[in-house]
């Protein structure tokens, strides 16, 4: 603005003495017009002062701001480089079991009902991202998650909550304390040599995984694996996405290669001990478009435990006892093979899905899946079968969504599943049948404030009917629930036998 103006101002003066020289008809005489170039010389040069001046005083101010907001600017650079989301539930379970004793030694038996009214729990998961490099990104999540009036793990006659002890394949997914965990963390290095290639490494996003997210009220996949397999694990991952499969246009879809360590052996004299576990295997989103996704999995525990490294070491020593008191010394007993898929879709408000799973031990010399009332080791391969299927619908113009799922796992069937989310007993890893309905209601609290935004509550209600003991057990053998004789081999190698189960959960969730 003070070019412009300074300009304007030296161009009227120069034509000041054309218009004077004008006015005067050409006949003033030469000493007017010397003396009236002179005095334009000196209102010049005065103006060339001034204007020094005001154009010196803006400049210094105008660097100090500018110099400010380059400080500025990359304090908000570094604040804002990290993406910061989460969410938080408070749940009550109301839980009552049918459990199968017999007092007299297994002539008669006797269904003794284990109950709690109310367990309440909260869980808060604080989860963040950040790119260290344009194509190398961090994701990673803490949580917490108690029971209401303890800091520890409640146990009592109704069970192990979680059905396993802790150990890290259940951390932050069992109710512990108030401290914040490391449930996530890994490094995604994208776009390899420009390619549709990633690499990843660390504690893998491996929980809560499809069809699960519909029941849990969020419409986005939460998780690499089907829910078969619901194990928090350390672990790498290569994979390649692509967007015409066999040469059909518009197939997109993408396929992993994982490997993992789900226990850690330590230091031991070679050829002796017990060894590393580790999975490995095949990850495949065959399909994945809008609301369809066909995805599919195999992989393998290779040296499975027969039991983990239990951070309470009163338990771990009970587990040391010799069966059917414990599982024996600690000891590789084999591998589980493990393959599922699931298939998703939506019509206009209506989504559903259909997933199935096989699952095959192949034990050692020390066996697998045993009757420890033989006193004999099984060194057979057994299979187990597992279908699951449901539906939830969104209401039309309302705040309410409702679902029902059922599922239903065969006499062997293992589900790798100690990170689940049903609180006392998987459902998943169930040999029998479960029954679940639920309902979520969409808080009506205004406008979301972020894309992560959302509350919602949810009441669901679950029935266990089992047919076979130890879901989730790859050590001893599976007992009919409903056979006398049965009963009494179970009772005779240590099993639980339940018979039923009902499970009702209210839940109040915000993410933000």
């Amino acid at each position: 603005m003070v070019k412009k103006i300074s300009t304007l101002a030296l161009a009227g003066l120069l034509a000041l003495p054309a218009v004077a020289f004008a006015g005067a008809g050409g006949a003033a005489g030469t000493s007017d017009i010397q003396a009236q170039v002179d005095a334009l010389t000196r209102q010049l040069e005065q103006l060339k002062s001034e204007m020094a001046k005001v154009k010196a005083a803006p400049v210094t101010d105008q660097s100090d701001r500018i110099s400010a907001l380059e400080d500025r600017s990359e304090t908000w650079d570094l604040a804002s480089r990290i993406q910061w989301s989460g969410d938080f539930r408070s749940r009550m379970d109301y839980y009552t079991r049918d459990r199968i004793v017999s007092p007299d030694g297994g002539t008669t038996w006797n269904t003794v009902t284990d109950k709690n009214n109310s367990l309440m729990t909260n869980r808060m998961r604080l989860d963040l991202r950040a790119k260290a490099l344009e194509n190398v990104e961090f994701k990673g999540r803490l949580a917490m998650y108690k029971t209401w009036g303890m800091q520890s793990t409640p146990e009592d006659n109704a069970g192990f909550i979680g059905s396993f002890p802790n150990f890290d394949g259940n951390a932050t997914r069992t109710p512990t304390d108030s401290t914040l965990q490391v449930d996530r963390a890994f490094v995604n290095w994208n776009n390899i040599g420009g390619a549709p290639v990633w690499f990843s490494i660390g504690r893998r996003p491996t929980t809560d995984g499809p069809p699960n997210h519909l029941r849990m009220g969020s419409d986005e996949r939460m998780a690499t694996p089907t829910a078969y397999m619901d194990w928090p694990f350390d672990g790498i991952s290569m994979g390649y996405a692509y967007n015409n499969l066999f040469g059909m246009q518009d197939m997109p879809g993408r396929v992993r290669f994982c490997w993992g360590r789900g226990f850690e052996a330590g230091v031991t004299q070679d050829n002796t001990g017990i060894n590393d576990t580790d999975f490995a295997g095949l990850s495949w989103d065959i399909y994945k478009k809008g609301n369809r996704f066909l995805y599919a999995q195999y992989f393998a525990a290779m040296d499975v435990f027969n039991y983990p490294d239990f951070s309470d070491p009163v338990l771990a020593a009970f587990a040391s006892l010799a069966p059917p008191d414990g599982y024996g010394e600690r000891a590789n007993i084999g591998n589980i093979h493990h393959t599922s898929g699931v298939y998703m879709d939506k019509y206009e408000n209506l989504n559903y899905f259909l997933s199935a799973g096989w699952s095959r031990t192949d034990p050692n010399d020390r066996g697998m899946l045993s009757d420890w009332s033989s006193g004999v080791p099984n060194t057979e391969s057994e299979n187990g079968y597992v279908v699951h299927l449901g539906a939830r619908y969104d209401i039309p113009d309302s705040l309410f969504k409702v679902g029902a799922e059922y599922n239903h796992g065969s006499k062997y069937w293992i589900s790798m599943s100690p990170g689940h989310d049903d609180l006392y007993a998987s459902k998943l890893a169930t040999r029998g049948n479960v029954y679940e309905v639920y309902g979520i209601y969409d808080i009506p609290g205004g406008e979301a404030i972020s894309k992560f935004g959302k509350a919602f509550i949810r009441l669901g209600y679950q029935h266990y009917d089992y047919d076979y003991t130890g879901s989730m057990d790859w050590n001893t053998m599976p007992f009919d629930v409903n056979d006398n004789a049965e009963r009494f081999r179970a009772m005779m190698s240590g099993a639980t036998i339940i018979e039923s189960a009902d499970q009702v959960y209210l839940t109040f969730e915000a993410a933000f």
